[in-house]
């Protein structure tokens, strides 16, 4: 079928089902009945010679075909919606909800600055965080589920963008009280205590230099380093990962009641130091830093509000904390 005949509302039932993998959620969201969604979708699986959704465990699910043509259906979609809109973006005035996905940690270290800044600009501005240790929160930025994501990236492909909202080092911590806050720290002496690892998927299909990669994402999803490194250094020294959690804050609390050692964010481990009694460790290696970013999809370089929120984020790092 050419394509000057093909319907513009197939477009928005072929998005609406790839941001629900669902008939029925794609037929609530366009305010159409579910036979009418079905009947589009036979309409374009026809034009373009593709099935295009597998009905399978968790879904509707996305043939290869449908993942390549998302982007460019969502952003011709967003072109001609802007197109059609003389509106801009004012911030005292809008009214809207921005979904960002974030550890504890980010929400502890970022969001409190964020909301001091833009709470009194644009008051109607709502936040809504989500877990960031989902396996699937790339592919929800990439179908506009998400807004963003902060965390620890390395490679990004070419239709995500970055901004560095600050630096870390990296802490160790264990009790009041430990055996290792009396005497030198060195490596065979916290080789010597179990550890108590963050694992942010809480799974163990990562990369063994603590980095998952996710749709051409490279995120950090393990943050202990020293176990990474010396059991594949040849140096003989094995760690054991006694437990692992997918929360920074259930680490405070394990520490507490034990002689493990746990590897944190700087500024985490030091608010952890304050309110857990616990200390923090001089280390016998050079800390390794790395920055938090923010990532987000191109498209949002198309959308005003977006652009303004993630500006907005950004210089509220750049800051002092808030009072």
């Amino acid at each position: 079928m050419p394509m000057r005949r093909l319907d513009l509302n197939l477009f928005r039932v072929f998005e609406a089902v790839m941001q629900h993998r669902s008939v029925t959620g794609a037929s609530r969201q366009l305010g159409v009945t579910p036979s009418a969604v079905s009947h589009a979708l036979s309409r374009l699986r026809q034009a373009l010679d593709d099935e295009l959704f597998i009905s399978g465990d968790s879904g509707m699910e996305p043939t290869i075909r449908a993942l390549q043509l998302a982007p460019g259906i969502s952003n011709g979609l967003e072109r001609i919606a802007d197109a059609m809109s003389s509106k801009t973006f004012v911030p005292s005035e809008a009214v809207r909800t921005f979904r960002i996905a974030a550890t504890d940690y980010a929400s502890v270290m970022v969001l409190p600055r964020v909301v001091a800044r833009i709470g009194t600009v644009a008051p109607q501005i709502d936040l809504r965080v989500f877990p960031l240790n989902r396996m699937d929160v790339v592919r929800q930025l990439d179908d506009g589920r998400l807004d963003f994501v902060i965390g620890w990236f390395a490679e990004l492909p070419d239709r995500m963008r970055r901004g560095t909202l600050l630096q870390e080092s990296e802490a160790v911590l264990v009790r009041k009280g430990h055996p290792l806050t009396e005497g030198a720290v060195t490596r065979e002496r916290l080789f010597e205590y179990p550890h108590v690892v963050v694992e942010l998927t809480g799974s163990e299909e990562q990369a063994l230099d603590g980095f998952l990669d996710d749709r051409g994402v490279s995120r950090r999803v393990w943050v202990e380093r020293l176990i990474l490194e010396m059991n594949d250094a040849g140096k003989g020294l094995v760690g054991r990962v006694a437990v692992s959690v997918p929360h920074y804050a259930a680490v405070p609390p394990l520490l507490g009641v034990s002689d493990m050692v746990a590897t944190l964010p700087g500024r985490l481990a030091d608010r952890a130091a304050e309110q857990n009694a616990l200390v923090r460790l001089d280390l016998p290696y050079e800390p390794q830093r790395v920055n938090v970013d923010m990532i987000w999809h191109q498209r949002v370089e198309r959308d005003a509000g977006a652009q303004w929120l993630a500006q907005e984020i950004i210089a509220a790092m750049a800051g002092p904390d808030p009072v």
